[in-house]
């Protein structure tokens, strides 16, 4: 049963991370969200970026909001996997 837990989360946490690179990424071609693909990745990543981007300063033009989640996200997959 811990197996599968860790393994379900496991996957969870990778889904998560591929979705926050999938935004970073469309960012750079469609930043507004006009098509459905950006549409659904902003969705789906703003309620963890949100969180962060209120307690980082501000920082101009540049948001290292998606970088401080992938690093935890890789955190904590190394700690599941451990």
């Amino acid at each position: 049963m811990a197996a599968f837990l860790a393994n379900f989360v496991s996957l969870l946490v990778f889904v998560l991370w591929l979705l926050v690179l999938g935004r970073v990424i469309v960012s750079w071609v469609d930043p507004l969200g006009r098509n459905a693909l950006s549409a659904f990745l902003i969705q789906t990543t703003e309620p963890f970026l949100a969180p962060i981007r209120r307690m980082l300063p501000p920082t101009g033009m540049i948001d290292f909001s998606p970088l401080i989640l992938m690093l935890i996200l890789g955190v904590i997959l190394r700690v599941v996997r451990f």
